[in-house]
């Protein structure tokens, strides 16, 4: 994680995948070699309510800005009364329109992806009813190509935190990719369309 960390110096903002058993840890690795970085935790429903409370003070002082959904999916009601110094959002308990109103209260944001939202409309409906629930906007991606991203890439003009890096950890990808700078998503080729 050090040499990976080190490797992204160029890269402002990272998304650290974290367990029940490697947590603060990792993070705290990835801090000092890349001290600069924002850093996102996604626990991947692996904790516990007293996990998630008993990290959170770590979290904080190491710059974490986001965890993302740390408790099962189906559990959420479990963050009931969590006063968290670091915003939580929700990625696999949002799954459309239908589940935001659960997530209001509990989680702080919610992780919008179009393929378990089923696209683009219901991905904006879904920005348009987050906002007046208050829960903040991600996007993120469930590893596609460049052309997945490009809806996608609508979406994110309205979130606070884009994670489209499918094509990044694609062997290959669409003719005319959607190019990837230092961190940044470029806005796609108009030829990616086809």
């Amino acid at each position: 994680m050090q040499r990976k960390a080190r490797q992204a110096l160029d890269y402002p903002l990272l998304k650290l995948k974290v367990d029940a058993e490697r947590h603060v840890g990792l993070v705290r690795v990835v801090r000092e070699a890349h001290p600069s970085a924002r850093i996102i935790v996604d626990a991947n429903q692996s904790w516990t309510r007293p996990l998630l409370e008993r990290l959170l003070p770590q979290l904080h002082e190491l710059g974490v800005e986001l965890v993302e959904q740390p408790v099962p999916r189906g559990d959420d009601a479990v963050l009931d009364g969590l006063r968290s110094s670091i915003p939580v959002a929700a990625d696999e308990s949002c799954t459309d329109r239908h589940s935001l109103a659960g997530l209001a209260g509990r989680y702080q944001s919610v992780n919008i992806k179009l393929d378990k939202c089923g696209g683009l409309t219901e991905a904006l409906a879904m920005c348009a009813e987050a906002r007046p629930l208050g829960l903040g906007l991600m996007v993120g991606n469930m590893c596609g190509t460049s052309l997945a991203m490009a809806p996608a890439f609508l979406v994110a003009q309205a979130c606070m935190v884009t994670d489209l890096d499918g094509p990044l950890l694609q062997r290959l990808d669409r003719s005319h990719p959607i190019r990837f700078e230092r961190g940044v998503m470029r806005a796609p080729d108009p030829a990616l369309w086809g």
